[in-house]
């Protein structure tokens, strides 16, 4: 207990302890803290609060058993424009894969500090597996209550030589089983833009890399006063979404200052539209703000799969949206560039988009 004393009194130890040694926040709870360390004290500006949550509403569910029904996809779409977020149950990816690599994040995060730390920005062999805490600590003003592994997949060869043993096969699984369900919600999502079919080019282009990022988010001592995740909108064409049963995860209600939860249910997926997917349909589908709370009572964990484009693709509001005259809002953008944009600062909300907005 005398070094938590000495971490929650000295501020650079903090960043030292959970920054730079990789022991994370979790590193932090493990100590037995009970002050929140005043580096993850948010502005009151972003720390949520009862006024602003509305109970009374929530994010479209929607039962993808049967693709053949035409209310399915309408669904999907509708549910793309007025919210940016769904839940999909009834997807067929099995429960025991969901349950396994769920596991699987937390056997990683309980691995030792210098274990894990062997994948940090400073140590790893390769920029596609990231172990660190909060998002950008060296660009945000307070920190975030949250570590996280992030994994950019190239290849099952790069992934078996790269990605921690801890949770590589039932990371692969996750991710290949949700494949299919993918690209069936790209499909719908498509048609209703005048995209008749995913050919190869588009698939490329939708679709044609993807990162898994798992979250860890401990139980905090002073929850009220930080954040899990700030708001921020995603930069994926769709996020795919795992989350546990402990909840914590808000939307921007679209055209308000309310909050939704997004409460969890057992064997579903959350799906949110990505700013990409927002650029392609010129501004029809929504990609919504959202934040994470941070827990006092459990430890959190969630897994989201982000669809996106290669690095090397241009984005910008798709010909066939345009092609009955509508003007476009969104410029031709390098999707790295969009993504080094979101990533050299701290969140803030919907600011990303605007990168791409023409003026």
């Amino acid at each position: 207990m005398a070094k938590a004393i000495s971490v929650a009194l000295n501020p650079w130890d903090v960043i030292g302890f959970a920054v730079n040694e990789g022991y994370g926040v979790k590193g932090l709870a493990d100590l037995g803290i009970e002050t929140l360390p005043t580096q993850y004290i948010q502005p009151s500006e972003e720390q949520i609060t009862a006024s602003t949550i509305v109970d009374d509403d929530s994010i479209p569910v929607v039962d993808i058993s049967n693709w053949d029904d035409p209310k399915v996809a309408d669904s999907i779409c509708n549910a793309a424009e007025k919210w940016g977020f769904f839940q999909i149950v009834n997807h067929g990816i099995p429960v025991e894969v969901l349950e396994t690599v769920k596991e699987a994040t937390r056997r990683f995060f309980a691995l030792p500090a210098g274990e894990k730390n062997k994948h940090s920005k400073e140590n790893s062999p390769t920029n596609n597996v990231r172990y660190g805490t909060s998002f950008t600590p060296k660009a945000e003003k307070a920190l975030e209550w949250k570590d996280f592994l992030s994994l950019f997949y190239v290849s099952d060869d790069e992934a078996a030589a790269l990605w921690p043993s801890a949770c590589r096969n039932e990371v692969l699984d996750f991710m290949k089983k949700s494949e299919s369900v993918s690209r069936r919600l790209l499909e719908a999502l498509m048609k209703r833009l005048n995209v008749k079919e995913i050919d190869e080019t588009k698939e490329s282009l939708l679709m044609g890399s993807k990162r898994i990022n798992l979250n860890y988010y401990p139980k905090c001592p002073e929850p009220e006063l930080t954040v899990g995740v700030g708001r921020h909108s995603d930069v994926s064409t769709l996020t795919f979404l795992l989350q546990d049963d402990i909840g914590g995860l808000y939307v921007k209600k679209l055209d308000s200052d309310a909050w939704v939860h997004v409460p969890p249910i057992d064997g579903a997926i959350v799906i949110n539209v990505g700013d990409a997917l927002q650029i392609f349909s010129n501004g029809r589908y929504k990609s919504i703000e959202h934040r994470v709370i941070a827990s006092g009572i459990k430890n959190r964990v969630s897994v989201p799969i982000f669809i996106n484009p290669r690095p090397s693709d241009i984005i910008g509001p798709l010909p066939e949206v345009l092609e009955s005259g509508e003007k476009p809002i969104y410029k031709q953008v390098l999707y790295s560039d969009y993504v080094k944009h979101f990533f050299r600062k701290a969140h803030d909300g919907k600011e990303t988009v605007d990168f791409a907005k023409i003026f």
